[in-house]
């Protein structure tokens, strides 16, 4: 099985990929959050940051883009090929409204005859290859019969489905009978996304699904980093390399960032996903969520890894 590192925005920065990578079972494919086409001539600095060989070493990464301008996109792809980068995502998964009413992310599987339009524009043009990230539609899982026929008639490099519509946002649980019917149907290599956040979720998805050979993998991976490798066979994470792992990513922070404060955020937005792993220590998150200094956070982290 095959497991990759899905895109969450302002979480898996290239800071977060590179510590993962550097502690962690190394995944298969990390994928960047998503990029917005622009008018500029090259990429920004803070893109660039994110796609420099040298922030992430030893990884195949995947630059994500979101767009419903076949023009924006293709220019943005060709200043990433720039850099070297051969694969390129397109993102028609997030279910943001702000993304959504502007037809964008999942909001663009509303109108299937526009993103008929708009993958034969690009994938006419492209010199990269492209796959896909995507939802079951809008509303109704049944748009996906529609959209599944889309896609099938173009030379989609991967097809990762997260099987939810956009009105669920991350509620209710991910429609597995709908995933069946689209591997079944799909002309393309398929992965699935959504909800794996133990090695029981993910063992009960390969007795389901026998035929599926990767899997993405998001919150589950940001709550438990040791979650891969004891996918893999490893032994759970120990405390003393998470602690390694939240230390290079505060120092990077800091390095990074003009304020101390931007780089506790950071951490602090880190936690709020790990605190699942110490369900007893309550009271010592509480003080990580509340701490108003590096100090103070690091004594409470010191706390619980302790």
């Amino acid at each position: 099985m095959k497991y990759y590192l899905a895109p969450l925005e302002g979480i898996t920065t290239y800071v977060y990929r590179r510590a993962y990578h550097t502690f962690f079972h190394p995944l298969d494919k990390y994928f960047t959050p998503f990029f917005v086409p622009h008018t500029k001539r090259g990429l920004n600095e803070r893109e660039k940051n994110e796609i420099l060989p040298e922030h992430n070493p030893g990884m195949r990464l995947i630059p994500q883009i979101m767009s419903n301008d076949a023009d924006g996109f293709l220019r943005t792809e060709e200043k990433l090929r720039e850099y070297g980068y051969e694969e390129i995502n397109l993102n028609l998964g997030c279910p943001s409204k702000t993304v959504v009413n502007k037809h964008r992310g999942s909001g663009f599987l509303a109108v299937p005859g526009e993103l008929d339009r708009f993958l034969f524009k690009v994938y006419s043009r492209t010199k990269a290859k492209i796959s896909i990230k995507t939802r079951l539609g809008k509303y109704d899982p049944e748009e996906f019969v529609r959209i599944l026929e889309i896609y099938n008639q173009y030379p989609v490099e991967e097809l990762i489905i997260h099987p939810r519509v956009q009105q669920d946002f991350y509620r209710n649980s991910p429609d597995l009978e709908a995933f069946r019917q689209a591997l079944g149907s799909a002309r393309i290599p398929v992965c699935y996304n959504g909800d794996i956040f133990t090695v029981a979720d993910e063992r009960a998805l390969e007795a389901k699904f026998p035929e599926l050979s990767c899997v993405m993998l998001g919150r589950g991976v940001i709550r438990n980093p040791g979650l891969p490798g004891e996918l893999k066979g490893e032994e759970e994470v120990s405390l003393h390399t998470l602690e390694r792992f939240l230390d290079k990513i505060l120092e990077d922070y800091r390095e990074i960032c003009r304020e101390d404060n931007h780089a506790l955020f950071k951490v602090k937005e880190l936690w709020a996903y790990m605190g699942s792993m110490f369900p007893e220590k309550k009271t010592v998150l509480e003080k990580i969520r509340k701490s108003e200094s590096i100090l103070n956070y690091q004594e409470a982290v010191k706390e619980i890894l302790t």
